[in-house]
């Protein structure tokens, strides 16, 4: 069977990097004035020839989002589950050559961080660890998904890539979604990024979603951690990635995140500078590209920007996120993987939503075995 990186090897980064500058106002219009958009029409509306066409492209975005989501906007929280990790990434305050004290909760730990989730209103969690096979491998988090899949509806992971075998093990005991970020497809850079671990390895992590997709999870994450790279680029080959698994796994779901490079722990400045107004032109130019995929957004992001970004594409949000494990109860002073933006409790951010005219979903989705 055909995997990505068939058909990522047939592009040169450098040569996207090319066509996209290249695009003219007149690409951008024509993108603009069709219904069903191609990739070609994702690079005109993610250039520079782009920028003076963002009212359109929000004002367009904003429609294709109430047409096929209304005015929902589904709530989700992160869980922190470790901050143990093998690998060594620039970027990451887990990484292993950061001096911190190591945390891994225990079932104790773990069920008083979702007590208080619960309490919250919070019925989708992203469970997240650092990437320590020995610690937290897929015996602890198949044991965590038990744990908790009678406490959520809704259980997504973020944490190292597996197996095909060792996916399908976690889906059988309730795992519903897999987050899997390829941080950048540009290989040199991505190589610079992970000197040591098994990160390290490009092509096993960019062959994670094909993975996923043969296990038969419900729904796949992608995204790029903006700012390692030009973001445009960047963003091309993850829309690439996205399009050719919607494609072969046809039956799965798809989110969009757009993480940018955040300060942590002995912090790596971003290389490319994304402004806020850059991810709005990039946020409309997914919902443009594709009217059915979920966009998430994290409190990485500021109180105004996610005020104003709600309304234009975004359709899943998350609030009073904690980046540390036992972050909300059990050790809240411990280290954080990034600085988060957005602090308010989830109360602000849940008036905030509903004062623009949204309706909060905090369950949209239970596996048959949770309830």
């Amino acid at each position: 069977m055909k995997q990505f990186k068939e058909v990522f090897e047939q592009y040169d980064w450098e040569t996207v990097v090319q066509e996209i500058y290249a695009k003219t106002q007149a690409d951008v219009q024509l993108a603009l004035q069709k219904e069903h958009r191609s990739l070609d029409d994702f690079m005109a509306l993610i250039s520079p020839a782009a920028k003076p066409f963002l009212n359109q492209m929000a004002n367009a975005s904003h429609a294709l989002t109430k047409k096929r989501f209304g005015n929902t906007i589904q709530m989700y929280a992160p869980l922190y589950l470790s901050n143990e990790c093998q690998n060594i990434c620039t970027y990451c305050g887990f990484s292993m050559t950061n001096k911190i004290p190591r945390k891994t909760l225990t079932d104790e730990e773990i069920l008083k961080e979702a007590s208080y989730l619960k309490t919250k209103g919070f019925d989708h969690v992203l469970l997240v660890t650092g990437e320590a096979n020995r610690t937290v491998g897929v015996d602890y988090l198949n044991n965590a998904i038990q744990l908790l899949r009678t406490h959520f509806a809704n259980i997504a992971i973020e944490v190292q890539p597996l197996d095909t075998e060792e996916y399908k093990r976690l889906i059988n005991s309730g795992l519903y979604a897999v987050l899997v970020y390829q941080e950048t497809y540009h290989q040199a850079e991505y190589k610079k990024h992970h000197p040591k671990g098994r990160k390290s390895n490009f092509d096993y992590r960019l062959e994670t979603p094909d993975r996923l997709g043969k296990a038969g999870i419900h729904k796949i994450g992608l995204g790029a951690l903006l700012g390692l790279e030009n973001w445009r680029a960047d963003s091309f080959f993850n829309a690439l990635h996205f399009k050719y698994l919607q494609r072969t796994y046809w039956q799965t779901k798809y989110s969009i995140s757009f993480p940018r490079l955040r300060p942590h722990s002995g912090g790596l400045e971003p290389k490319v500078v994304m402004t806020d107004a850059d991810l709005v032109q990039l946020i409309c130019a997914y919902r443009l590209l594709d009217e059915d995929v979920e966009l998430s957004i994290s409190t990485r992001e500021s109180i105004p920007f996610r005020q104003n970004i709600v309304n234009l594409g975004i359709n899943s949000i998350s609030a009073e996120s904690k980046t540390n494990p036992g972050g909300y109860v059990v050790e809240p002073e411990s280290l954080e993987q990034f600085e988060i933006s957005d602090e308010r409790p989830t109360e602000e951010v849940v008036a905030m939503l509903e004062a623009q005219g949204l309706d909060v979903v905090w369950k949209d989705w239970e596996h048959f075995s949770a309830i």
